[in-house]
Parts: structure tokens; sequence; C-alpha cells
């Protein structure tokens, strides 16, 4: 690709909008190295990733994408044996859950029956999940510089031991600071620390009377830090406590990085897809932004952007063109007045192709089309460079040769003032001799210039086109639209008269212009005038094919609603009549038993064939009332299949609003035999819908439900670490509401240390929570910093 047309058409501000989307450095990265293809299906498969994951944010609204670090360095140290610190561990664990996460979330694997991206199902489930690691981290770190008590159990009895020495040492040490023996060699009644050693301070002139090492003294000389003997070998054991906690803590460390060093290439491979994700999300952020749609790719080295809006202008104002080319011509030659919006518009043709080429989405309404290039030229802006001693002119043949050198018939290439900069005689002639060049190439051509030898070059030469961009004369204004088809207007008499010019000297102008030349210009005039009138013709034709339209669809819909009414009382009718047959023969059959009981002994068998005919005939007589199986099953259904029928289980018929027992079920065929009543129908199991006992149970017995399960599945601390903070605070809020369910009294909130900006938003939603009663920071033992203690109301 020409690199230098990658800055006249400001891909490269594209390129750093896309870097704000992405949520990792490692998507950040992938970005960076972005570069259009002119590999038609690579440009496909990259525009098929963009499209999926916009449906996938459309759909979902938000994809987690937290917790991707780019740890490749610290897996290779970790493979070749090195021991990692904590944070470093930390950030391993959180690009573990992450791939975790997005891995149960997009491989497809869940409720979604609909959720079908091939790609992005694809990249998902190659991730891998080693979740015991990740907790193995998680159980043992609490924060980049604390080590958790639970660890292991060596490191929690140590520390327990580190707390009860603590505590003698303590203790002993304020015997002596309370003794009235040692009240008058102390300088102060207080302990304090030199060197990780308890000692007191001691005035100098009893260094003697006090026994013990003297380790530090005041800046005046005048205070000595005595460490007492009574004391030292209790210091002592101390230190070797704290020498066997730092040993079990590089012990520990080793071991989780020895773990990860396992599966290093595993993590490696995760990095690369996590990247691969991240920017595939982030095409699709960019997307949602810009309202892009996905253009259908052709091979025919042609496009069709329909209503396209330049990605850099403000959406507000913006107007949107339709441009195609490649078609029916392959020269678009555009001309206009300056301001018009010219060079806007062949800016947003060069920058779509790029952006497609890259897999990104274009700003243009659905049914637009692209294709793909092997090389995108343009020659745009004043490139004058005084370096070189270049005029402007000079500066821009320079470029065009470069481009004529390298064009092909796969190539777009894309002008701006053509042939500007020099005498306008011969600046038109190059032009022309220029545009000829490229289309004998082959090559797809979009011109801007004012040169009216190349409106008469568009309308004479098959395969080239003239375009113009919209001036309004009453109000001296571009409208920025562009007219495929009509050469412009330079409008320049038009523009001097509204100024004020008077009449005579605008006529001698025109006396000085050839007569060729003014009839062009009336030629333009002309039509331009019957354009304006075409708009507003069809403009109208359309306003009143909406509206019969619109009556055509009330018209419709008034008839499907007749339609349906008829069919409701109809079938209304047909349920009734069955309803007062069902009734009657119940009815009958109970005289019949009846009679059957008086007459038992003395009845014979011709009257039992009697009595059976006769419920045979009026069966048959109501099986003409009964309502059809259609109207009774396929319009009305569950919301959802039930499963695994058993027998005996009660069911409510959806079709019949009536309540049933299985009899039989077929979990192959998807139906069931159902009493209900004296009757029995086989029915699907889309008919069917279980009836829930619970309901008949009692408020009371419900909450007292959710509490006792509640209060067996809520933990005592809630872990946010790897969150942002909009995550971090639903998911506070929501433990903290189970919490209070549960009836804990007092819970541990880990947020980590890190940039301390988790720590502090969190804070705020602990100050304003209804349910916390209090709340302080964790202590020695129980997480530090990294955690903060809250107690509930």
């Amino acid at each position: 690709m020409d690199n230098k047309s990658f800055k006249v058409l400001e891909f490269d501000k594209i390129i750093e909008i896309l870097k704000t989307k992405a949520s990792s450095s490692l998507g950040l990265h992938k970005i960076e190295n972005l570069e259009p293809s002119s590999d038609f299906e690579e440009v496909q498969y990259r525009l098929q990733e963009t499209t999926e994951a916009q449906s996938i944010l459309i759909k979902r609204g938000h994809v987690n994408l937290g917790g991707i670090h780019d740890v490749l360095d610290k897996v290779k140290r970790a493979e070749i044996g090195a021991s990692l610190d904590p944070g470093s561990l930390l950030m391993v664990a959180d690009t573990l859950r992450a791939a975790r996460v997005l891995s149960n979330s997009l491989s497809g694997d869940g409720e979604e029956e609909d959720f079908n991206y091939p790609i992005i199902q694809s990249l998902a489930t190659s991730l891998y999940i080693h979740r015991e690691i990740e907790d193995a981290v998680y159980n043992a770190i609490v924060s980049e510089i604390e080590i958790a008590d639970s660890a292991s159990h060596t490191l929690r009895d140590i520390r327990r031991k580190i707390v009860q020495k603590n505590q003698s040492i303590r203790s002993k040490l304020n015997t002596i600071i309370s003794s009235a023996t040692y009240q008058k060699y102390l300088q102060d009644s207080i302990i304090s620390m030199r060197g990780d050693r308890f000692v007191v301070p001691v005035k100098a002139e009893y260094r003697s009377v006090v026994a013990g090492i003297v380790h530090d003294q005041s800046s005046s000389g005048a205070t000595l830090f005595i460490e007492p003997m009574s004391i030292v070998e209790m210091n002592n054991e101390l230190r070797k406590l704290k020498l066997d906690e730092q040993e079990e803590i590089e012990r520990i460390l080793a071991e989780l990085s020895k773990m990860i060093g396992e599966i290093a290439r595993e993590i490696i491979s995760n990095q690369e897809i996590l990247e691969k994700i991240d920017f595939i999300f982030a095409k699709g952020k960019l997307s949602l932004e810009m309202k892009g749609i996905d253009p259908k790719l052709n091979k025919d080295k042609s496009f069709v952007i329909k209503n396209g809006r330049h990605p850099l202008l403000d959406p507000k104002k913006v107007i949107a063109n339709t441009i195609y080319l490649g078609d029916e011509f392959h020269t678009l030659v555009i001309t206009g007045p300056n301001t018009g919006g010219k060079t806007v518009t062949i800016k947003t043709v060069g920058l779509f192709a790029l952006m497609t080429q890259s897999g990104l989405h274009i700003p243009a309404d659905f049914g637009s089309s692209m294709c793909v290039y092997d090389n995108i030229f343009a020659d745009i802006g004043d490139e004058q460079s005084i370096e070189q001693s270049l005029s402007t002119f000079s500066s821009h043949m320079t470029r065009i040769v470069s481009i004529l050198d390298k064009v092909t018939e796969d190539s777009l290439v894309i002008f701006d003032e053509l042939g500007a900069g020099t005498d306008p005689v011969e600046g038109a002639a190059l032009a022309i001799a220029i545009l000829e060049d490229v289309r004998m190439a082959g090559a797809k051509c979009i011109a801007t210039t004012h040169y009216s030898e190349l409106k008469n070059y568009a309308l004479t030469k098959k395969g080239v086109e003239n375009a113009a961009v919209e001036f309004d004369v009453e109000t001296l204004s571009p409208t920025y639209r562009l007219l495929i088809g009509v050469p412009g207007k330079s409008n320049a008499f038009e523009i001097s008269k509204k100024l004020g010019l008077s009449e005579f000297v605008i006529n001698r102008a025109k006396e000085f212009i050839n007569t060729e030349n003014i009839e062009l210009e009336d030629l333009l005039q002309n039509v331009e005038k019957n354009r304006i009138k075409a708009e507003e013709d069809r403009a109208e034709a359309e306003k009143l094919k909406t509206e019969i339209q619109m009556i055509r669809d009330a018209e419709a819909e008034k008839l499907e609603k007749l339609t349906n009414q008829k069919e409701k009382m109809m079938e209304r009718a047909r349920s009734e009549a069955f309803s007062i047959t069902r009734q009657a023969k119940e009815e009958v059959d109970e005289i019949i038993k009846r009679l059957r009981e008086l007459e038992q002994e003395r009845a014979s068998k011709e009257k039992n064939r009697q009595i059976e005919q006769l419920r045979k005939e009026l069966t048959d007589s109501m099986g003409s009332l009964q309502p059809t199986v259609k109207s009774m099953i396929v319009p009305k259904v569950a919301s959802k299949e039930i499963k695994n029928l058993k027998v005996g289980e009660d069911v409510k018929v959806i079709t019949l609003n009536q309540e049933g027992t299985v009899v039989s079920a077929d979990d192959k065929k998807k139906e069931a035999v159902v009493q209900i009543g004296i009757m029995k129908m086989t029915l699907p199991y889309k008919s069917l819908q279980r009836i829930k006992n619970q309901q008949q149970a009692t408020v009371t017995k419900k909450t007292r439900s959710v509490i006792k399960a509640k209060s067996g599945r809520v933990k005592g601390e809630v872990d946010l670490r790897g969150m942002n903070l909009e995550e971090a605070t639903l998911e506070l809020e929501k433990y903290l509401d189970d919490a209070t369910v549960a009836g804990l009294e007092q819970v541990t909130v880990i947020h980590g240390v890190g940039t301390g900006v988790l720590k502090t938003g969190l804070q705020d939603v602990l100050k304003k929570n209804k349910h916390v009663k209090k709340k302080r920071p964790g202590g020695y033992g129980e997480g530090g910093v990294g955690v903060t203690i809250v107690t509930l109301k």
C-alpha cells in the first residue's frame, strides 16, 4: 500500500480513534500495526470479525474485557525457573481469569440459543482455562505487597508465633518501663523499634545502669535506644521467626511461579487470542460509535456508497452523499466552487476504501458496496517543499509522476485540483492527459478541478462522468451535496451580481469569454433548473407513494383484524358447544352408572350392549364440536418447552386453560397422554406447563428459605481485584445485600492496592451504602491496605 496516501486521507486519525476503544495494551499494540490488506478473502474475514463484535455489543451492551495484561516476559521468566513477585503473579492470574470469563461468555455454550458468531466463538473456545492455578494465586496473594495467611499452614503458624512473640516482648518491656526502678533512667515511658529490634529510650547518663545493647542515639546524644538484656533472646527469636516467614513466602512464590511456568505455552497462546479479541471488539465499538455498516464486498472493482458520512466530521453537521464509481463509468470529474465540499467528498471515498480493507465498518447506509484495490493513491492538498525548492505545481507533479509509474488496473487514484498551480491552458491540457493515462491503465479515478475543458472532456469521453457540488446562488453558500451526471458551474457572475457588481461590468466580462464557454454555462444553468424541478417532482411523488402505502397498510390491518375476530368467534362458539356437550355426556355417564348399579343382577348382555351403543353415539356426536388440535395447540404454546415429564405429574393444558395429570409420556415424540376429568388427550409438550407446588407456600416460608439459602452460600469476603470501578461497584452492592440477608455481621472487601483508583472509588460506595455500619482498613494479618473490613448493621 502507498503509505503517503494514509496521511493525506487522514487514515492515521481513524487509527488514533480506534486506539481509544482498546481495553488493554495488547489490543493497542495490534491496532498500532493495523494496515489495509489487498487480499479479498482476508478483507472479507476482517469485516466479518467486526460485524460479529458489533452484533454481540448490540445484543449484550457490554463485554467484560477487564484484567487482560501483557504477561509475556513474566511467563517466559517463570518458564525458565525464575520466581515471580506477587504483583506479577496477580497479573498472570488476572489474565487467566479474563480468559476464563471470555471463554464462558463468548463460546456460545450458555442459554442463548441464537448465539452464532463463528469467528469469535472459535477464538473463545481456543482459550485455555486453569481455574485451579488462578484460585491458588488469589488464595495466596492479597496484594502486590502482601501474602495471605492462608497461603500455607506453615505460614499461618509462623505468623501466629510472630504475633505471640510480639505480645510477649511488649508485655516484658511494659513491665520494665512501668517499673519504679527504671522510671528515673528512661527519657520516656515508651517502646520503640530500631532495626526490627524492640528498644527503650534511656538517658545517656544512665547507660551503665541499664544493661543492654545500644542500637541508636538521638541527634542531641541525650537519649540512647537500648535493647535490655532480658529481651535480647526474645528479639532473636522474633528475628528468626521473621526470617522463617520470609523463607516460607519465597517458597510459596517459587511454587506458584513453577505452576505458571508449567503452562507457559498455554498462557502465551491465550495472550495472542486475547490480543485478537480485544482488537476485534475495539473495531466493533468504533462501528457502533460511527453508526457504521458492513459494506457488501464485490470483485468488480466498483463501489456504491449510499449516504456516506466523513467519519472525522461532526455527525450532527456532516452532509451525507451518495457516490458510485466503476460500473457505468471509471473516471469521475467533480467541479464546483471553492469550499463546496469537493475535497471532503474525495477524501471520504479514499478513507472508506482504506477502512474497508482494514476490516473497519464505514459510516454509510445499508446497501453500500465496496471492492478491494491493490493500491490507493491520493494527491491532495498543498505539498509545497521549501527544503527541496519545489513550488506547489512541482511538488504535485512529482507526486503524480510517482503515481503514474505504479498505477495498475486494480488501483484507485484520487486527484485534488488536478493541473492547478500553472498556466490555465497548459494545466487543463496536462490534466486531461493525466486522466487519459490513468484511464488507459484501467484504474478507477476521481478528480476535482475548476477547468471548463475537463467538463467538456467528461461530457464527450466514454467511461468518464461529470459531477458537481451543489451551490445555492440565493444564499451564496454551498449545500455540500454531490450531484453525479451534472457538470459544475462556476457561478462567478451570479455571485458577483449578488454582491453588488454592476450589470455593465458583468456584461463586459462576458464579452471576454468565447461564445462556446457562454453557451456551456447557459446549458449548465438550464440543466440545473431542470434538475431542481425534477427533484421537486420526485419528492412529491415519493410523498404520495408513502401516503398510498400507509392507506394500503391500514386497510390490510383492518382486514386482518376482522379475519382474526371471525376465527376467534367461531372457535369460541365451538368451545362453548363442546363444553355443553361434555357436561351432558358426564351427566349421562352418571345416570348409566346408577342404572347399572340398580339392575346389575338382572341386567342382561343385551341391555349392556344397548347402553354402550348409546354412549358411543353420544361421544360421536360430541366429536364434531370438539375444537381442532390445530386451533387448540398451534396458536397457543408455552414460552418454554418442558422436558422429562413423569407419570403422575400435574400439568396445565395452556390451550384449554385446564389442569390435568400425566398418564404416560413419550420424550422422543415429545407427546404426553393427559387425563382431564374423564377425558384423556394426547398433547405435545409445547402445549403443557408444569404446576409449581411452591406457589402454595406462604410468604413467611419463602422468606425463611431464602435467608437459609443465602446464609449457607454467602462467603465472608468478596474479591473485586481485576475489575473496573463500575463492575466492582455492582458486584459490591449485590454482595452487601446478600450478606445482610444472610445475617453476616462483618465482611472483608478485597480490592488490592494497584493505582488506588478502585480502592478510593469503593470507599465512596461503602460510605453511601445503607447496610454499612462502619468500615476500617485491614490490619496486620487481615490483608493490610489491600482490604477493607466492613461491619454491617
